[in-house]
């Protein structure tokens, strides 16, 4: 798609393509008519990045922002990066809506929606000072922290998760809490200056500029700021001619030149927005990826890695898979006999955890040569459901060991695995990870999961996972494993 000029903004044959299948902006009279007299209470708003779940929910479906599919090949390797779709424009030129209608066209399960304000600096006190008299210029780029914001987008990119700041715009400050967004299939990035800094411009996938006229955006804004903000007309006039209008004609609108696509009159066009679509899903065809049907025949007929030790099978364990496996156990023998073996099972994965060697003195006064777990933490991370199982017999072994829980189910659609919640421990980065899983066939959740550590940073300490297989092959981490068709249990590391 070709960029568009300044000029075509004005006369765009999107702008004239075909009447709007929606209600234009309204004149400018009747936004005027709604447009309070007085400033409203101070409301505490935000950045508008929307890291949890549900991003948003249209009349079809709840679109999430929790994950994604599989974004790694069968050997765990990542392979395409997220698409990225950049949104400038003016002040309240209708980015966010824009945004919001490309999401549910898109109709992707795993979206991210990032948003520039999350990213201004923090204030000094005679910042602050300026901000509270509307003498603080928001809209010069030297209040954005453009480090920070490029480190942030090149980490999503590539499929990783990110912490983002909260800014909070009745103080001026950034929130002590910032939230965890996570990789996507698209990423939609939205901001007043989405194009103005180099190493910004080369992560865009395709950079769309909204184009509202300035008495609109300026109408948008008063309401805006009156309503949400607690500002008076007086200031917002004011910060509008001295700081708004004079950075959008320097530093936003010359901008308009490196864009792909000009949307006029913002998420009202519908022809634009469709383009913009068909666009995104062809590049998305072309990224497609295919994990869990390549797991079930990679490893057929080969045999079992060094890294899989096997429980030994002794009588006792022979036993209780008996009375497990038989058609005619009771519920309470086979919850009873499942535990034990659990607990048998997990024992015996923290058998490979490293241990040093410490000398003790007994309360006899003699010394004893033993051996001390190195570390100070280990964390249990279960998948959900099936992983909850193994949870207690962890807690039985381990004194005050910290849980965590991933959820990670199949689509039904493309038969691929897609992660829909998290919840971990905070600083677990340096900690062993114990990954549980009651049921594995072809491993491709437990490869989630164990990617899923890795790109949050807390994979290079994970010790695995421990997992009750219902096949025979399977295994893609370190767990522990019951096979239905052998009989085994084994670890692999």
């Amino acid at each position: 798609m070709a960029a568009a000029g300044a000029e075509e903004r004005r006369g765009s044959a999107w702008g004239a393509a075909g009447p709007e299948r929606g209600p234009g902006p309204g004149p400018l009279g009747s936004l005027l008519s709604r447009l309070p007299l007085a400033p409203s209470p101070r409301r505490r708003t935000a950045s508008q990045c929307q890291p949890e779940p549900p991003l948003l929910r249209t009349s079809k479906r709840t679109i999430y922002t929790a994950g994604r599919p599989p974004w790694y090949s069968e050997t765990g390797a990542p392979v395409d990066e997220a698409f990225v779709i950049g949104l400038c424009g003016g002040s309240a030129s209708g980015k966010t809506t824009v945004a919001t209608r490309i999401i549910e066209a898109l109709d992707v399960p795993w979206v991210v929606l990032l948003s520039m304000d999350s990213f201004y600096k923090v204030l000094d006190e005679g910042q602050q000072a300026l901000a509270a008299r509307s003498d603080y210029n928001f809209d010069h780029p030297d209040a954005f922290d453009f480090e920070l914001l490029v480190s942030v987008l090149r980490k999503l990119k590539k499929g990783k998760s990110v912490k983002v700041p909260v800014y909070d715009f009745t103080t001026h400050s950034r929130r002590r809490e910032w939230k965890t967004v996570y990789g996507a299939n698209v990423i939609v990035f939205e901001g007043i200056l989405a194009f103005a800094n180099k190493e910004l411009l080369k992560l865009l996938d395709m950079k769309v500029f909204v184009d509202t006229d300035s008495d609109i955006r300026l109408v948008r804004r008063l309401q805006r700021d009156i309503m949400e903000r607690g500002r008076d007309v007086a200031g917002v006039i004011k910060q509008y001619n001295k700081f708004v209008k004079p950075s959008f004609e320097q530093y936003i609108e010359p901008t308009v030149q490196v864009a792909d696509i000009v949307v006029p009159r913002g998420g009202e066009n519908f022809v634009a927005l469709d383009l913009i679509v068909q666009h995104v899903h062809s590049q998305l065809e072309k990224r497609e990826i295919t994990v869990r049907a390549a797991l079930a025949s990679a490893h057929q007929g080969q045999p079992l890695p060094k890294t899989l030790s096997v429980l030994e099978n002794t009588p006792q364990v022979r036993g209780m898979h008996t009375i497990i496996r038989n058609k005619d156990t009771t519920r309470d023998e086979f919850i009873f006999y499942s535990k034990r073996l659990m607990r048998l099972l997990i024992e015996h994965a923290l058998s490979f955890l490293p241990l040093k060697s410490v000398t003790v003195e007994t309360p006899q006064g003699t010394t004893y040569e033993g051996k001390r777990f190195h570390r100070q933490r280990i964390t249990g991370v279960s998948i959900l459901r099936a992983g909850e199982t193994m949870e207690q017999a962890l807690t039985a072994v381990c004194k005050d060991i910290r849980l965590g829980k991933i959820l990670i189910q199949t689509n039904h659609d493309t038969g691929e695995p897609e992660l829909h919640y998290l919840r971990l421990p905070k600083e677990i980065s340096e900690d062993y990870v114990i990954l549980m899983d009651s049921t594995v066939s072809t491993g491709a959740a437990a490869m989630m999961a164990v990617r899923v550590l890795l790109v949050r940073g807390r994979g290079s300490r994970a010790q695995g996972g421990i997992d009750m297989l219902t096949e025979s092959h399977g295994s893609m981490c370190c767990r522990i494993m019951m096979c239905r068709r052998t009989g085994s249990s084994c670890c692999h590391c």
